[in-house]
């Protein structure tokens, strides 16, 4: 286990890593690079956050950190991509896959994508599209004229409150509705996760509210709707998760999670006893063992049960009536989980604050890296 001091000081040089940006690359830039000219090693080499896990069509795992790029592992080797082979950061949000098997990866600098020949940087923090892009259409209408589609793919766009839209042939910056500016020094709309669910409806995270889009309407969870002082317990929100069966997981740093059900928002956290009766109910303090207030990924399993990595207290499983907590004490060399991903053969892959990844079998955890 950790010391207070350790654990404080690892706590903030994670929190720097997720709030920095390094911009690295113009908006359309292309490097033609493929697999055999990118560095290559027999062991993972990342020893920051790592944030994003995807197994690609191929049966490839790609994993992206919070400083060092992108690694990815075909079973035998690693191939690693930074910004020295065109991505717009070293510092990756999400991974995805399109409908011809190209890579995309979301940074705060803007969005890369990679078709096994070349990395091409789409976007900056700015407004601004690339047009030479598989080739990628410069989308001329205006901002914020809002759709959807089902084979879309939806990134943040750093510290801006939008997000960015690809949906096959071209890319578009949508801008989220406008809403109180609570602190104007503080990016409190930019997106800090994204859910797709039932019914066509994708939310977006953000730090101070969630927007949710359903092709023609936007439903706002904001402090202010949940009569929230914000003053007192203000949502900081991590992470968002719409499960299998529509119910709305959205993980705050300091105040747990919070459950939407149908109309109702209810503390999940606090119905199961799992904010500390001292919880100062921000993200600056560190919570004890066997509390829930700090989550920062949730994820769903293929047997419906829900994933919550909690900055200070390790990985909970909820099986729709029990609870169970795994730290250190399960093999765990630290307690930060920042991402949860159930690959094809249905095994559970968990990334750590740490740069180590683990997986589960249903009863034990092995640390693959």
């Amino acid at each position: 286990m950790h010391s207070s001091v350790q654990l404080t000081s690892l706590i903030l040089i994670v929190f720097l890593h997720f709030s920095c940006i390094d911009k690295n690359t113009t908006v359309g830039q292309t490097h033609k690079i493929g697999l055999d000219s990118s560095a290559k090693s027999d062991t993972l080499k990342f020893t920051s956050v790592i944030r994003a896990i995807l197994q690609d069509s191929k049966g490839n795992y790609w994993f992206g950190s919070s400083q060092e790029g992108v690694a990815m592992f075909d079973g035998t080797s690693f191939t690693y991509f930074t910004s020295k082979e065109g991505l717009s950061s070293n510092q990756i949000h999400s991974i995805q896959e399109d409908m011809k098997g190209v890579i995309w990866f979301e940074t705060p600098s803007g969005v890369s994508s990679y078709d096994g020949v070349r990395m091409t940087n789409h976007t900056t923090t700015s407004n601004e599209i690339s047009l030479n892009v598989f080739p990628i259409q410069r989308n001329t209408s205006k901002t914020n004229e809002w759709k959807k589609t089902a084979n879309d793919l939806w990134f943040g766009a750093g510290k801006k409150s939008g997000v960015y839209r690809y949906d096959g042939l071209q890319l578009e910056y949508l801008e989220l509705p406008p809403q109180k500016v609570l602190d104007p020094n503080d990016n409190v709309f930019a997106v800090t996760g994204i859910s797709e669910g039932k019914n066509t409806m994708i939310w977006f995270a953000t730090y101070a509210g969630v927007f949710g889009y359903n092709g023609s309407d936007f439903t706002i969870i904001t402090d202010e709707t949940l009569g929230y002082d914000r003053t007192v317990a203000p949502l900081h929100i991590r992470s968002i998760l719409e499960d299998s069966k529509g119910r709305l997981w959205i993980g705050n740093n300091g105040i747990g999670v919070l459950l939407k059900e149908g109309d109702s928002i209810v503390n999940f956290s606090e119905k199961h006893h799992l904010i500390h009766p001292n919880s100062k109910r921000n993200g600056k303090s560190t919570s004890p063992q066997g509390t829930l207030e700090h989550v920062f990924t949730i994820e769903e399993d293929s047997q419906g049960n829900i994933w919550f990595g909690d900055r200070d207290a390790g990985l909970w499983k909820y099986d729709g009536t029990q609870l169970t907590n795994y730290t250190t004490k399960d093999g765990f060399e630290h307690d930060f989980v920042l991402s949860i991903f159930e690959d094809r053969n249905k095994t559970l892959w968990f990334g750590m604050a740490d740069g180590k990844i683990y997986t589960f079998n249903g009863k034990t955890f092995e640390k693959r890296f």
